[in-house]
């Protein structure tokens, strides 16, 4: 990525931060990617909570709408896509091992590999169930994390499961 690309992104980062947080939206990433004559705009959201549908939405309105009343973008045309941040992007900040406790995760160290369950979190590190074992790890000593699909993962009873137990 050249250093005006760069810049560029920045710009729209700082742009775009204010009427995101005023939707409880955080941005995750911005990308610019051209596309024959005209380029691509890519603005990944995040909310505690999950991102929903109406979310995106409204976030489109509102960068849409500070976009055009901004020169940020220059003159060239572009096609502006809102996507919420996907399961493999890796957590790289405090508030994406929040969002993400009671997930499993892959972490990777200089030192050690290993995945567990998300248990805990603060500013600094975070608290990771490895086979019944709570392991902290530093962000800062985290060189990849990534949330591990999980199917069909058992969290709750359900009430058929409870009348069962209750007739036993």
């Amino acid at each position: 990525m050249s250093a005006k690309q760069a810049d560029t992104q920045a710009r729209i980062e700082a742009e775009l931060a204010s009427p995101l947080r005023n939707l409880d939206l955080d941005i995750e990433a911005v990308e610019i990617t051209p596309a024959g004559k005209r380029r691509v705009l890519r603005v990944a959201i995040d909310k505690d909570g999950g991102v929903t549908l109406d979310d995106v939405a409204e976030a489109t309105k509102a960068i849409d709408a500070t976009l055009e009343s901004s020169d940020v973008m220059g003159e060239h045309p572009y096609t502006l896509e809102v996507t919420s941040r996907g399961v493999d992007r890796p957590l790289t900040l405090p508030r994406h091992w929040r969002r993400n406790v009671d997930r499993l995760v892959k972490v990777t160290t200089a030192d050690d590999a290993f995945t567990g369950r998300i248990v805990g979190y603060d500013e600094d590190r975070a608290s990771v169930d490895v086979a019944g074992v709570v392991r902290e790890v530093a962000y800062a000593d985290v060189e990849k994390a990534l949330v591990q699909v999980e199917f069909n993962r058992k969290t709750t009873v359900t009430e058929a499961e409870l009348e069962e137990e209750d007739d036993a």
